[in-house]
């Protein structure tokens, strides 16, 4: 099956991509109003490190990482690897080589909704990884397929040149069009969540700061003794 290696796709902006790293993947997802959350699946081989950079695509068959070998010449400083396949699969389609040559050209990580190898090799070449599957599995070059179009994992679209959040809690994709704004929202949620921080250190309850005693009430939760209650 023939298939497309699109060049040069536009991209966020530096500065908005490094203003989206200062912050986690819950912020940012909450900023967007809780969307852009890739899925439970994807894990991180790793623990305590957070990463953004620009998406770059690729679109693969089960058990081929040949449009991984494609991709790499399409990768850059501050970018991100996102590789998906055309129908489930668990195969290792990538591992410490493939690393290797994204860190020379300055990727800063990689996204695999299928299955990753080496792992113990990328944890101690600090290059950072999430993945749906971690499998020794080998592959083939085999199938024609894609690199830099949409893709979709979890549900949600990722193009080429959106930002890609990931942690510890998992990968949350940004639209490029979105980056500065979401970064502006994720700003300002952080300092309402240091506020609520420094209140909470103080003694002050979620329920009073949140006014959600009212809540209880209107939804006619009641307060009763141990006794009251029959228990």
């Amino acid at each position: 099956m023939p298939g497309v290696v699109v060049t040069n796709p536009p991209k966020a902006a530096p500065e908005d991509v490094a203003a989206l790293a200062g912050h986690g993947t819950a912020t940012v997802g909450e900023a967007m109003g809780r969307t852009g959350f890739l899925g439970t699946h994807l894990r991180p081989v790793q623990q305590g490190v957070r990463v953004a950079g620009t998406a770059v695509t690729v679109l693969c068959w089960p058990g081929d990482n040949l449009m991984i070998h494609a991709a790499v010449e399409q990768c850059g400083e501050g970018d991100l690897l996102v590789v998906t396949t055309t129908s489930p699969c668990a195969d290792g389609l990538f591992g410490e080589l493939f690393a290797t040559a994204l860190a020379r050209r300055g990727v800063r990580g990689v996204v695999l909704n299928t299955g990753v190898r080496d792992t113990a090799e990328l944890r101690a070449m600090g290059f950072p990884a999430w993945s749906a599957a971690v499998s020794p599995q080998g592959t083939v070059k085999a199938t024609g397929g894609s690199v830099n179009v949409p893709i979709v994992i979890g549900g949600q679209v990722i193009r080429p040149g959106d930002v890609i959040v990931a942690d510890d809690d998992g990968v949350v994709v940004v639209p490029r069009e979105r980056a500065r704004d979401t970064a502006e929202a994720s700003e300002a949620r952080e300092r309402k969540e240091a506020a609520a921080r420094a209140a909470f250190l103080e003694g002050e309850l979620g329920l009073d700061r949140y006014g959600l005693r009212d809540r209880l009430r209107e939804l006619g939760v009641e307060y009763r003794t141990y006794e009251e209650a029959g228990s």
